[in-house]
């Protein structure tokens, strides 16, 4: 497993807004979708191209297009809050859905419903925003790698040291997040954190 705490002034202004127990739903939409442009732009960073002859006004050149295209999966429901941006970069990717919800008294994954393509040899990016014990994140990566993909990216934007140990035994995984925060409380939430992110995205729950 390869480990990134992405770095930049931007992204750390977005999680600081993001953090605010005063956003709104709209704000907390706003300021997510903004931040998943930055994600999106550090997890497609390695993607391959090849050469493409393009005809500008002026003359003809070479330039690059991309010749891999990564299948996106958001985890329903926080992971829509990421998925804009990363379609918009991506626009010729396919994007598959896995709802799943976290037993609240073991913190066990439950699935609910999964759409997912073929994704035999292919890149996956997964968009999981708040990386808390693993198990979620864990179960979908034992789902992809089953179904032969070769290489996932985690996406989140921010992580409990917990979980990220959980996913090291993962080859051929990439874990991107903004800030790696302090521990899980006893309910299993990433302190300090900045709540229950799905809540926050719909509703004015925290």
């Amino acid at each position: 497993m390869e480990m990134i705490e992405f770095e930049h002034p931007v992204a750390r202004d977005f999680v600081t807004r993001l953090r605010r127990k005063e956003a709104s739903p709209a704000r907390f939409r706003a300021y997510a979708n903004r931040l998943a442009y930055l994600l999106a732009v550090e997890a497609t960073r390695d993607l391959s191209t090849a050469p493409a002859e393009v005809e500008t006004p002026l003359e003809t050149t070479l330039g690059e297009v991309l010749v891999d295209h990564p299948v996106i999966v958001p985890i329903l429901r926080a992971g829509l809050g990421l998925l804009e941006a990363f379609q918009d970069l991506l626009p010729d990717s396919q994007v598959a859905f896995i709802g799943i919800s976290r037993d609240e008294a073991t913190a066990k994954p439950v699935w609910h419903y999964s759409s997912v393509p073929d994704v035999v040899g292919k890149k996956v990016i997964v968009l999981d925003p708040m990386l808390a014990t693993g198990g979620t994140a864990a179960s979908v990566l034992e789902y992809l790698f089953e179904k032969k993909a070769s290489e996932v990216v985690l996406v989140s934007v921010v992580a409990a040291p917990e979980g990220i140990a959980r996913l090291e035994v993962f080859e051929n995984l990439t874990v991107i997040t903004v800030c790696v925060d302090r521990e899980l409380d006893a309910s299993w939430y990433i302190r300090p954190g900045l709540g229950d992110f799905g809540d926050r995205l719909y509703s004015n729950n925290t």
